[in-house]
């Protein structure tokens, strides 16, 4: 009976882990339109919602701390609770993330906008919210090779961060005008690249999940491999 209650908690964990990751997917796309679209309604929509993403983390983990205490699970069932504690507390930071982009919507009025670099931030938003998708469905499979296939699309993150970071300094250089709205663009290339370091992060503890074995993914020990 003590086993049954277990299993149907640990499930309850997996969709409320997951569910919380479709929130934050969402949290980031929004954002993200809101500053391009200068929808001001669609980002107060995202701030508004982010306390819905903190409390989700809150009962997480307090539910899994809980089952530790009274359940004392051991191998693999322990590493899920770890994998989604651990997890869930990088999904949270994503969102504040997400809410940072939004809040930046709301602080630019009337700025001289470079359309060029929009467009990147636009494509690398997109980039970004599929790592945040994938990564859900890896989860749910426990999927270490996709895990891994997926920490290394966080180059290319990297790689359109270095993008908008040129081209948006060098119009800055070019049209002094654009040194205020240059500077957010900077802002929020800079929180969707840490989106995708905290995407990394979550297929790290898919791997550990999957294998028992914490590894640190897009780092230069390639020996690990």
């Amino acid at each position: 009976m003590l086993r049954t209650q277990f299993e149907e908690d640990l499930l309850n964990l997996h969709n409320q882990f997951y569910e919380m990751g479709m929130a934050v997917s969402s949290a980031v796309h929004k954002s993200v339109r809101s500053y391009i679209d200068h929808d001001k309604n669609l980002a107060q929509e995202v701030i508004d919602k982010d306390i819905l993403i903190n409390d989700m983390e809150v009962r997480l983990e307090k539910k899994s701390f809980e089952m530790i205490a009274l359940q004392q699970p051991v191998t693999t069932d322990l590493r899920t609770i770890i994998t989604i504690m651990k997890a869930s507390s990088d999904l949270e930071r994503m969102g504040d993330h997400a809410v940072s982009v939004a809040k930046s919507t709301i602080r630019l009025k009337g700025m001289p906008r470079i359309l060029e670099v929009e467009e990147v931030i636009s494509e690398m938003s997109d980039y970004v919210k599929k790592m945040v998708d994938n990564v859900l469905i890896a989860y749910v499979k426990t999927d270490e090779k996709d895990a891994r296939m997926i920490a290394k699309m966080d180059e290319r993150v990297n790689e359109y961060f270095k993008q908008i970071y040129k081209m948006t300094t060098d119009t800055m250089e070019k049209q002094s005008e654009t040194i205020i709205s240059g500077t957010d663009y900077l802002n929020v290339a800079s929180y969707l690249e840490r989106i995708g370091d905290y995407v990394t992060n979550i297929c790290e503890w898919i791997v550990y999940l999957a294998s028992g074995k914490i590894t640190e993914l897009n780092s230069n020990r390639d020996e690990q491999f």
